[in-house]
């Protein structure tokens, strides 16, 4: 608000109702690609998500919790991290999915450079990395891990299409 508010002539209504335009835009994209959500298909789930998750300037991690049918138990944001990393715990996922009594999750996260597939390795191989150990984990807990999707900007990631 404060920088919309620097900008010569526009006042606090002004910067409020820009605001506004910008979560309206954002809601009105999800419901959109709601109505072609299948959880299934990792596409439909990136375009569904691409809009809350690509202005964030931080990485931010979901978890969408499943039922045995794949319909949607609920979804919970696991964790908030810098602009170029965050830290997945793997112990408050899957008490979100018990607490959901989920059989199978879901991991969206974005990241902010835009860049789903980062071209430093590194940043990259940790996200693989970690999906294997909560793959595993779930394994144990008798739940599935079906996809972890990375958010860019305008493009994703995912880890099944990728065979990770």
């Amino acid at each position: 608000l404060a920088q919309l508010k620097s900008v010569k002539g526009i006042g606090t209504v002004k910067a409020i109702q820009i605001k506004c335009i910008g979560e309206l835009s954002k809601r009105i994209a999800q419901t959109t690609a709601r109505k072609g959500l299948q959880f299934t298909q990792p596409g439909t789930i990136a375009d569904y998500y691409m809009e809350r998750l690509r202005h964030e300037d931080q990485e931010v991690l979901l978890c969408m919790m499943l039922d045995t049918k794949n319909q949607l138990l609920g979804e919970k944001e696991i964790t908030r991290g810098t602009v170029n990393a965050t830290m997945i715990s793997p112990r408050e996922l899957f008490l979100a999915a018990l607490q959901f009594r989920a059989v199978h999750i879901l991991l969206v996260h974005n990241h902010p450079s835009g860049i789903p597939m980062v071209v430093q390795l590194l940043i990259f191989y940790y996200d693989i990395t970690v999906t294997r150990q909560i793959r595993r984990a779930g394994e144990m807990l008798g739940i599935t891990l079906l996809d972890h999707i990375i958010i860019g900007d305008h493009c994703y990631t995912s880890m099944l299409e990728q065979g990770i």
